[in-house]
């Protein structure tokens, strides 16, 4: 079973959107493709038709794959989250302890990381590292880096 991940209603929205494209338009699109490829002679040396029908897999794995995610998804209220400690969709500023640079992430799920936007993923060393600590808090991260340690400063909605 895969995992179950948490993700905002809007996440939801876009997901949902994305699965119906690939299903009413990106699907089509590949049996158009297929069946093209199919009407210019013998399937055995027709490059055209391999590449069709590579590109039709592919397509479904992914529609496959957003059914699963989409079966396990659950949706958090923004409005409900406790700032008591770093949690999903919890934002949290940190002094990184060797440099003591401050930052501030919005911890989020896989679905909606997004490092330019300051979103990190529950799932990556720095948003396992502080998951669940307080404010005052030292979180040791293990990255590929090596170790860093964060100051929790402050968590926010």
């Amino acid at each position: 079973m895969a995992e179950i991940q948490y993700v905002t209603k809007d996440t939801l929205e876009q997901m949902r959107a994305e699965l119906q494209r690939m299903r009413g338009v990106d699907r089509p699109a590949a049996s158009k493709a297929i069946a093209e490829a199919r009407e210019k002679g013998d399937l055995k040396e027709n490059a055209e038709y391999d590449a069709a029908k590579e590109a039709q897999g592919l397509l479904e794995a992914k529609i496959a794959a957003m059914e699963g995610a989409l079966a396990n998804v659950r949706v958090i209220d923004e409005s409900s989250i406790d700032t008591s400690k770093v949690s999903i969709l919890t934002t949290v500023k940190l002094t990184n302890l060797n440099t003591k640079k401050q930052v501030t992430y919005k911890i989020v799920s896989e679905q909606e990381a997004d490092i330019k936007s300051g979103k990190i993923s529950v799932t990556s060393p720095i948003g396992k590292g502080v998951l669940g600590k307080l404010v005052g808090d030292t979180a040791e991260v293990q990255a590929p880096a090596g170790l860093l340690k964060f100051k929790i400063e402050e968590i926010t909605a």
